[in-house]
């Protein structure tokens, strides 16, 4: 009786891309397309056309050079940083002054 092989992906590490994009990230692009689809159609002649097809197509190559270089995940990580509420420590020192605060008067 044989035995039966299936091949295995070795480097779970590797992203998957898709025009040197994440799939978050066109994730990103596709809701702006349908945003955009929406909001052409208030809007008449060709500044509709350019809004329903050109912002999404030219989403994708800001996305590429924005993202050149940064680790998985920048975006979705981007986007948490800033809609959280900040954590600040209330057992934390306040910084001291290294001169004065009010000045007295020379008269």
């Amino acid at each position: 009786m044989a035995l039966d092989v299936t091949p295995v992906n070795r480097n779970l590490h590797t992203r998957a891309t898709f025009l040197c994009l994440e799939f978050e990230d066109l994730f990103l692009v596709l809701g702006l397309a349908a945003v955009t689809n929406v909001l052409s159609r208030f809007i008449n002649g060709q500044l509709s056309v350019f809004i329903q097809y050109g912002v999404p197509l030219s989403v994708v190559p800001m996305l590429m050079v924005f993202k050149y270089g940064k680790p998985r995940g920048y975006l979705r990580d981007l986007f948490f940083w800033h809609t959280k509420a900040r954590r600040y420590c209330a057992a934390a020192r306040g910084a001291t002054f290294s001169t004065t605060y009010l000045m007295e008067d020379l008269d």
